[in-house]
């Protein structure tokens, strides 16, 4: 970049941040309006407290309400400050519905780049599992499923990827909302997952996530990725420099997560390992080939045997978590001494493989990728030997049991590799506080030294609003719910977000709608039915549908006529399974500091999704058992947007 960087002029005897600070203040007060946007209080002062934050570099806690443009506000000082320190800024979003509004078209980085003249350089920095394994789709074309539906998209590919000649161009493919088409389960089959080892893939400098890797590396300004590809970055940063590779985002001068309060949620996740017997088996097997070893064949096949064993009596051991996919395990001195065989045979097979290399009967791709997974598995076993055991849940999945094992260390690894590091930190949301405070948000994330603020939203949501709950003292069944909400929605002849909990809630509604034959002449949509952001396309314009989700309580912008009614199937308690289990065993009261404080953010998230504009209005039903305790009733009116009308059913 030559000449001035700045969109303002820039004196290097004077501090940057205020001279930024007064061209954002300039922005808001005159370029803007002169646009025809709307000046609004509350995202001037927002402007000037996150100018404290990038001075002093600071994380800060910015509550803005719906409507006060807190994200023009958090982008102008990301990107001026990207210049300043020639790092690109990282903004974080809850998930890919998220990043696609921000770059859209018509979102908001657009719409300062046309206002104020301003060239911004923004890449996008998808998640591996957003992207298409060439692997995998091979396996696909040869399946007995929808193999013409994979072929077709193989021959969509791209030439380069089936010819070694050089590329001229970035030319990106292969991204999840390139397949809008495919449900969740036909993605699954060629989507990349955790199982699949880039490093030693002979493709991978073919592969649609390579290429985006190489380019997004580049950005100027701003790079747009997802909570969870953030703390991927973070959690495996060290371990990808003593491998030579490069950490998956480059150094960057700030982050802002928006909707921050999500952040925790995804450190969990992807601070985990994932282990699983059918994926053990068919990497292991691929030691079994000619001239191998009697020894190494008889240690593999005792692994598999003894991997067979571990998982039967984690089945065993397992048992349901209402309200989630994860099972508690009930783990016992015969399951961790199953956990040690295991360890035992995997040991065996190292050394094995270290006579095995030099002879070279196998081939070397095939090597690295088992000691990979070996390695991964005896870390995530050796934890169990500490005494502070980790967080451990079985999931189903199409590959039957996974083992899922977290440390307990999440806290501390966000204190020394995120909040430790001397930069501004944004958390971006409507909801950060509970009743008053952050004091949750705080704790689930481990930071103490923080900046934060609140404002409202500037909308009149006792005019625009109406919320209906259910009635204290009444008791309701699953389809008694369904005939109500039914109602509900021929009243508003459509035109509503359905929010379920889990997905076994949602399938439960759908398979009930289809008995009763009721609402025929509106669409239904449902989660996992397409790529999301095509459902809330398809959600949008055509005004009478019905979108029935699990993960939209944050993030959905819908403005206008297409959203009059949103419905929540129930209070958004956390579910009783071993993460959060774990989190009340620390607490003295866990009802009032883990439970609630959950409830409250993402209850005022879903509720948010109903009044986007100032000209938006329509109505929120409220159903929940839990409303019959006074306290619980109390907390949700105290969270209810200021005048609004409530009645019961």
């Amino acid at each position: 970049m030559t000449g001035n960087p700045y969109p303002f002029s820039f004196d290097p005897k004077q501090p940057f941040i205020q001279q930024a600070s007064d061209w954002i203040a300039d922005v808001f007060y005159e370029k803007l309006p002169e646009a025809g946007f709307e000046t609004r209080d509350e995202q001037i002062f927002m402007a000037f407290q996150l100018e404290r934050a990038y001075a002093e570099k600071q994380t800060i806690f910015a509550e803005a309400g719906v409507g006060t443009g807190k994200t023009l506000a958090y982008l102008l000082y990301a990107i001026c400050y990207a210049r300043y320190t020639r790092k690109p800024a990282v903004i974080a979003c809850a998930d890919e519905s998220l990043i696609e509004q921000l770059v859209k078209q018509e979102g908001d980085i657009a719409k300062l780049a046309r206002h104020l003249d301003v060239q911004v350089d923004v890449r996008l920095a998808k998640s591996p599992d957003q992207y298409v394994c060439l692997n995998k789709l091979d396996d696909a074309r040869s399946g007995l499923d929808d193999a013409e539906l994979y072929d077709d998209i193989y021959r969509e590919l791209p030439d380069f990827v089936h010819k070694p000649a050089a590329m001229q161009s970035f030319f990106p493919y292969g991204s999840r909302k390139d397949y809008e088409q495919l449900n969740d389960s036909q993605w699954d089959k060629i989507g990349w997952d955790v199982f699949q080892d880039c490093l030693v893939c002979d493709r991978r400098h073919r592969c649609g996530q390579t290429l985006s890797r190489d380019h997004y590396r580049k950005a100027v300004d701003l790079i747009i990725c997802s909570h969870d590809f953030y703390m991927e970055h973070v959690w495996t940063s060290d371990a990808r420099k003593r491998e030579g590779q490069l950490p998956l985002l480059p150094e960057h001068s700030s982050v802002v997560f928006d909707e921050g309060h999500l952040l925790e949620t995804a450190a969990q996740q992807a601070l985990t390992y994932k282990l699983n017997h059918a994926v053990f088996e068919s990497i292991m097997t691929r030691l079994l080939q000619d001239g191998v070893r009697e020894t190494l064949a008889v240690a593999v096949e005792d692994a598999l045997v003894q991997s067979e064993q571990l998982f039967a009596a984690i089945e065993r051991q397992s048992t349901d978590s209402p309200g989630s996919d994860r099972k508690e395990i009930g783990w016992d001195g015969q399951l961790l001494r199953e956990v040690s065989a295991l360890q035992d045979t995997l040991s065996l097979i190292e050394e094995e493989l270290v006579y095995e290399s030099g002879l070279f009967t196998i081939d070397d791709y095939q090597l690295k990728i088992v000691e990979e997974h070996i390695e991964m598995i005896q870390l995530a076993l050796s934890l169990f030997k500490r005494q502070e055991q980790p967080i451990s849940w079985a999931m189903p999945d199409k590959n039957g049991l996974t083992l899922v094992i977290m440390p307990r260390g999440v806290k501390e690894v966000l204190a020394e590799h995120v909040f430790s590091r001397k930069m501004p930190i944004v958390f971006s949301s409507a909801t950060l506080s509970a009743n008053g405070s952050f004091d949750y948000m705080k704790a689930a994330l481990g930071v103490t030294d923080t900046l934060g603020f609140s404002v409202p939203s500037p909308y009149e949501y006792e005019e625009r609003m109406s919320v209906h709950l259910q009635d204290a003292g009444r008791s309701y069944s699953f389809r008694q719910k369904a005939e109500l909400a039914m109602e509900r929605m021929e009243q508003s002849q459509g035109r509503t977000l359905l929010l379920f909990s889990d997905k076994q809630e949602l399938n439960q509604f759908r398979a009930l709608l289809v008995e009763s034959g009721r609402l025929s002449e509106y669409r239904f949509l449902y989660e996992g039915g397409a790529e999301i952001s095509r459902l809330i396309a398809e959600f949008q314009n055509d005004e009478s549908s019905v979108l029935c989700a699990v993960s939209l309580w944050e993030g959905l912008d819908i403005p206008g006529s297409s959203l009059s009614q949103v419905i929540l199937w129930t209070l958004p308690f956390p579910p009783n399974d071993p993460v959060f289990a774990a989190r009340r065993k620390e607490e003295e009261r866990p009802f009032e500091t883990v439970d609630m404080p959950y409830m409250l953010l993402r209850l005022k998230q879903g509720i948010g999704r109903l009044i986007r504009t100032r000209d938006d209005s329509g109505s929120i039903v409220i159903f929940g058992e839990q409303l019959n305790r006074e306290d619980v009733r109390s907390q949700v009116l105290q969270s209810l947007p200021e005048g609004v009308e409530v009645t019961s059913f």
